[in-house]
């Protein structure tokens, strides 16, 4: 531990601290924060009694859409004739396919009853620029019997013959589509809708762009420009660039008909959002904007979060960081509990050669980097930008990254101050126990450290880590503006 950093931590009174639960990776162990912090958390909602009725139900009722076997019927054909392309996600999205819950069972009897040939179906899964699923993930995905008797193919970015040329966006993005897809008679998209901290939400029009274009179209899609919008950001569709981009292709490309869920944390299904690409994932984002969004009318000086499950590794817990972005105020700090578990704990080499850039360049640096007209598009480099915005509001110092995984060799590439700084000579060899105690002792220091000259720090603690959404209110916003102007 470093010396002022001890001073601090070893003279501390503690009394009057509470007790909250930090998760960490699939456990979770506590910490002591001060009395009065608040515990910012998620809405509970109870999920689907019987998930199954009502998933046939969403299919049978669709949002926004003829039936599907209306949509068969105007396809001026005879169904036996017609095509159908199901897009799937990836084995890095837990959508519902299989069991009798599952997406898949329903929707292939519904196609079978209106007279679609088995033959004729191709299950599509959308990998981006993921490499190509596995036949063990596959069959994990959508079950050993589905495997058995269904065309499944997965989508290739790089492949120039499997893709199709549709023109441009707005914008001037080149539109080029997985062709089995948009050659299809009957294009239907599959989704999970949660919050996406570029594109506002996943599900819907993401099924298709970035799940099934080229990495040239996609790197349009996550580029500094779109990324750079402050719309680009949780829960945000109007005026958000990549969502409208993703939108305008979709759009372009004709799906026909969606099938899109939402989860809560324990992957149990709260609800099925069937029908119309625009209406049907309009209506669950409203659902999934219930459950996430926390609304603070104030920023706090201490945030502490976590990576969460989803945090395999330091790629995916920027998510968590971001997330914190609202809650926190300019010049504060960020604890954050890290738990990777990933064979890489921080991830792929394109990024940590950009994440290293972001260290020795800083925020601004890195973005002007990217910004420059002679700056060739480098895979993984929207990541360190997303980091990019985390220390633009709190600073390096601000940023305190706790994971007893990461070696202190390592945290010099990663942004931020090391959890390692807080631990003592004498620290627990346990990995959790050494997070535990660096977690422990980086609060204990930024609440009471010798800046804050005795004034008490408001503290904020996200329960829910990268998948809670802090927003901040209206009225706490047009109040900050307000001062602002006064102050001019």
């Amino acid at each position: 531990m470093k010396p002022d950093i001890e001073a601090v931590v070893r003279g501390a009174d503690l009394a009057g601290w509470e007790s909250v639960e930090v998760e960490y990776g699939a456990r979770s162990f506590p910490v002591l924060v001060p009395g009065g912090s608040r515990i910012l958390e998620m809405n509970e909602v109870a999920p689907l009694l019987d998930p199954g009725a009502r998933m046939r139900a969403s299919l049978n009722a669709p949002i926004g859409s003829r039936t599907l076997p209306a949509i068969l019927l105007s396809k001026g054909k005879p169904a036996a004739e017609l095509t159908v392309c199901i897009t799937t996600s990836d084995i890095t999205r837990p959508v519902p396919y299989k069991g009798d819950s599952g997406i898949l069972p329903p929707l292939l009897a519904l196609l079978h009853e209106a007279g679609i040939r088995r033959e004729n179906v191709t299950l599509l899964v959308g990998t981006g620029t993921h490499r190509p699923s596995s036949p063990a993930e596959k069959v994990a995905m959508f079950g050993e019997d589905v495997v058995a008797h269904y065309r499944i193919v997965d989508h290739v970015c790089d492949d120039a013959a499997a893709l199709v040329d549709i023109g441009r966006t707005a914008s001037g993005t080149e539109i080029h589509i997985n062709r089995t897809f948009y050659e299809a008679d009957v294009k239907i998209a599959t989704a999970l809708v949660e919050s996406h901290f570029m594109a506002g939400a996943s599900g819907g029009r993401k099924a298709v762009c970035p799940a099934l274009v080229s990495r040239k179209t996609i790197e349009r899609f996550h580029s500094a420009q779109f990324l750079d919008s402050p719309l680009a950001t949780n829960l945000v569709l109007e005026g958000n660039p990549c969502h409208e981009e993703a939108l305008e292709i979709a759009l372009r490309c004709g799906v026909d008909f969606i099938v899109n869920t939402v989860l809560n944390r324990r992957l149990q299904l709260l609800e099925v959002f069937a029908g119309d690409l625009v209406l049907a994932h309009a209506k669950a984002v409203e659902l999934l904007r219930g459950i996430v969004a926390i609304p603070v009318n104030e920023e706090y000086d201490v945030v502490l979060t976590h990576g969460g499950y989803v945090g395999i590794n330091h790629y995916q817990i920027a998510k968590a960081a971001v997330n914190a972005l609202p809650a926190v105020r300019p010049g504060g700090t960020i604890i954050l509990a890290a738990c990777e578990r990933d064979d890489d704990p921080i991830g792929p080499l394109t990024y940590r050669t950009l994440l290293h850039l972001l260290k020795l360049q800083g925020p601004r640096g890195y973005m002007s980097t990217l910004l420059n007209p002679g700056w060739v598009f480098t895979k993984d480099q929207w990541e360190p930008q997303m980091w990019a915005k985390v220390l633009d509001k709190v600073g390096e110092e601000g940023l305190v990254y706790c994971s007893a995984v990461l070696s202190p060799k390592e945290h010099l590439i990663v942004p931020g101050r090391a959890g390692w700084d807080y631990l003592p000579a004498d620290s627990p060899v346990d990995e959790m126990a050494r997070a535990r105690t660096m977690l422990q002792n980086a609060i204990v220091h930024a609440v009471k450290s010798p800046r804050r000259k005795g004034a008490a720090p408001r503290v904020a603690f996200i329960k829910e880590g990268p998948y809670a959404v802090p927003v901040r209110t209206p009225v706490a916003v047009r109040h900050e503006a307000s001062q602002a102007v006064t102050a001019r």
